[in-house]
């Protein structure tokens, strides 16, 4: 009989340290097999390893691997796993080696325990490479054992727990970030979802704890206004589906704040226009049942066209299978509703996790299982990112192609024969080639959806029938990359022009460096860069700027090398954000596209480009040259049938790094006193400066603002707009494009 529920209450706070009877009994609730000795000789070992070593809050340091353990028994893991979480801190921690582990605890266990040990201890030049090099180290461990992310996640979801311990401001940030980046994603890649959405809330509450009270503050008024509404309408859709036979749980679900943070980055709306702040959830016995609850409540409310999704038939690459629509319901309110079995339920909060069981008299991974739910292999994103690191390139491009990979929802597209091939949302005919395989990428020339002939720029919509043109021989132009954002398609692509930049980085180099000893009012003619070739360890002055040029070194570095002792007027000059114009200097923000010596590069007023957008370059038949255009503006339209003149263009490190663009906005907000001040605090407070502001469309209630503010990237406006959104006197936010 169908009934309605209220969403599950949020588990309370586990006391500071498991015992070691109450670790073993939650391992032999679910594992009657389990080996009780392995797991309290494990238990006393990574007490008696840690010792008197204490964490940040005080509490003893072999509290952490307990909770651990503790985390990982909540998703019914194998005894190794567990066994694993104990151990996972001795070797990097204590003294204890790895011969030591395979000899007390078995090779299995070692290969686990290494391959989760933290990395802390590489020392590269720079925070944000340690972190990409670490991050290419652990998935290289991690792609072979799903154990093993299993265990770091839980391992930084108790460090999450307890971050607000740590002293230093920087040090949470820094964690925090990285959580967000990494481990959040790498979590919904396997399609755990608890545990990504408490890492994403608890970084959300160190890294803007601002934008999270305010959103904290806009739903509990909406709880106060809607709650017993939320209720009546579990019920009725209860009711509906009981009438109609088809046995069903009902419950409706909050939204939580950094899920709603994000769809305010990406949407151009305020909050009183987010539809799916709550949303309800249909939980029946059978896949059958789902298509019949869906058919009954498309008869009983209307459904809002391109809002249904069939996620049953096929999965999400995380394996995640649910149907989605959305109709609008009881009261005219407009209902987001997912409807899935119980066994898809528990896949879509636990992921891989959902697939460990008993059976046939050993407990462990069921793969069996795994492939009747979802039929894909819970690593398989992983090893993509493992195919990039076997084309090589540096830490930070893998940072980048990990991030797109992992943070991209997906697409599905068919082959011509219909074999189906998953692409992350925004994929482009070229990640198809490559998705296929790496010849047919490399020897691509054209590309045929549903049977027309189409741009490679093309960004490829579910259903789409793409056919790959080949031609003779491998012929890779640089301005690829550009046309693809998947990491195994850019890192082919890279291997066959890598030869080819370093030119082009030499000459952004020098070009650079001559501009900071400019700023610093010093010349670089008059002086010998050997101090700065030495610290550096270049062999030249040519591989010392192709080091800057890519970013690895920063001219204020090369600088202080030549000039040591700067003072501080020179100091604060060299390394100060240089604003991207137009102009002889705009060739040190963007290259690409087979940009010549002498043509003048422009940037479009018409959408005013800033680092990480993508951009394109359109050559001008007039005095203007190269006109720089996000990939987005409407005035490209106009070239549409020129393809002649089209330039597929890149930001430079330098304009990723050091620079400040101009961007505009363009707000709705409330007539009343005090709000365009809130604004300008907003802005300001996100480290936004407001060169213009002008109100026009002056109404009764509301007002348009137009803003033209600084940003250092596309990501920095994006959180601007986001914080506008969260404020309630603000009704709209939008990127304006004139």
């Amino acid at each position: 009989m169908a009934k309605s529920a209220t969403a599950p209450a949020a588990s309370k706070g586990r006391p500071k340290m498991l015992r070691q009877f109450e670790l073993i009994d939650k391992v032999r609730s679910y594992d009657p097999t389990a080996d009780e000795a392995l797991l309290n000789r494990a238990y006393v070992y990574a007490m008696r390893m840690h010792g008197a070593q204490k964490r940040a809050s005080g509490d003893p340091y072999f509290a952490h691997p307990i909770e651990v353990a503790g985390i990982l028994t909540d998703y019914r893991l194998d005894t190794a796993t567990i066994v694993t979480a104990l151990l996972h801190d001795v070797i990097e921690d204590t003294e204890v080696t790895r011969a030591e582990i395979d000899d007390l605890f078995g090779p299995e266990i070692g290969e686990m325990v290494e391959g989760v040990t933290k990395l802390s201890k590489l020392e590269l030049s720079s925070e944000h490479l340690r972190q990409a090099e670490n991050l290419r180290k652990f998935i290289l461990a991690i792609s072979r054992d799903v154990r093993v992310l299993m265990v770091k996640l839980a391992d930084r979801l108790h460090n999450m727990r307890t971050l607000q311990h740590i002293a230093s401001p920087a040090k949470r940030e820094r964690i925090a970030r990285e959580t967000l980046d990494i481990y959040a994603p790498l979590a919904r890649s396997i399609g755990v979802h608890r545990i990504c959405t408490e890492l994403e809330e608890l970084a959300f509450e160190h890294l803007n704890p601002v934008a999270r009270d305010a959103i904290g503050r806009r739903l509990d008024t909406l709880r106060h206004d809607q709650g017993g509404a939320v209720s009546q309408v579990s019920g009725e859709i209860a009711a509906k589906l009981e009438t109609a036979n088809v046995p069903a749980r009902v419950f409706g679900r909050e939204k939580n704040a950094y899920s709603i943070w994000r769809k305010l980055q990406r949407k151009s709306i305020g909050f009183s226009q987010l539809s799916d702040i709550y949303a309800f959830r249909v939980i029946v016995d059978t896949e059958d049942d789902c298509y019949r609850a869906l058919g009954v409540i498309h008869r009983a409310w209307p459904g809002i066209p391109e809002r249904f999704k069939d996620f049953i038939s096929t999965p999400k690459r995380n394996n995640y299978r649910s149907l989605h629509t959305t109709v609008v319901g009881p009261r005219g309110m407009r209902i987001e509703m997912q409807i899935r079995t119980e066994a898809m339920d528990r896949v879509a909060e636990e992921g891989v996790a959902a697939h460990w069981r008993y059976k046939d008299k050993s407990y462990g991974f069921d793969l069996e299982h795994q492939q009747a739910a979802g039929g894909r292999d819970p690593l398989v994103n992983l090893r993509h990112l493992v195919q990039v690191l076997e084309h090589g390139g540096d830490p930070e491009e893998l940072m980048e192609h990990a991030k797109l990979e992992m943070f991209l929802d997906q697409a599905f597209v068919f082959t011509p024969k219909g074999r189906l091939v998953s692409l992350p949302t925004g994929a482009m005919p070229l990640d198809f080639a490559y998705a296929l395989h790496t010849d047919i990428g490399d020897t691509c020339i054209g590309v045929k959806i549903n049977g027309e002939l189409k741009p490679l720029r093309t960004v490829l919509a579910n259903g789409d029938v793409v056919e790959v043109i080949r031609g003779g021989k491998p012929v890779v132009p640089p301005d690829w990359r550009s046309i693809t954002i998947t990491g195994r398609a850019r890192s082919a692509i890279r291997r066959h022009i890598r030869q080819t930049e370093k030119e082009e980085f030499t000459r952004l180099g020098r070009a650079t460096i001559d501009q900071t000893f400019e700023a610093a009012g010093k010349s670089r003619k008059d002086v010998s860069l050997r101090p700065a070739l030495d610290r550096f360890a270049a062999a030249s002055e040519e591989e010392l700027f192709d080091s800057v040029g890519r970013g690895r070194v920063s001219p204020p570095q090369v600088l202080e090398a030549v000039f040591p002792g700067l003072k501080a007027d020179e100091r604060k000059a060299a390394t100060a954000r240089h604003r991207i114009e137009d102009g002889k200097q705009a060739k040190l923000y963007v290259r690409g596209g087979g940009l010549t010596p002498g043509v003048s590069i422009h940037f479009g007023e018409c959408c005013t480009p800033v680092p990480g957008d993508r951009i394109v370059g359109i050559l001008g038949d007039d005095s203007k040259g190269l006109t720089v255009h996000t990939i987005d503006c409407e005035k490209l339209a106009e070239f549409e049938e020129r393809e002649e003149v089209w330039r597929d263009l890149q930001w430079t490190p330098e304009a990723e790094r050091n620079s400040i663009a101009r961007a505009k906005l363009i707000a709705t907000i409330r007539n009343s006193p005090g709000v365009l001040g809130q604004v300008c605090t907003i802005i300001g407070e996100a480290g936004g400066n407001i060169v213009q502001l002008r109100m026009h469309h002056r109404q009764a209630d509301f007002f348009d603002v137009d803003i033209d503010v600084d940003v250092q990237d596309a990501r920095h406006l994006t959180h601007i707009a986001a914080a506008l959104r969260a404020n309630p006197s603000v009704e709209t936010v939008d990127r304006r494009k004139d």
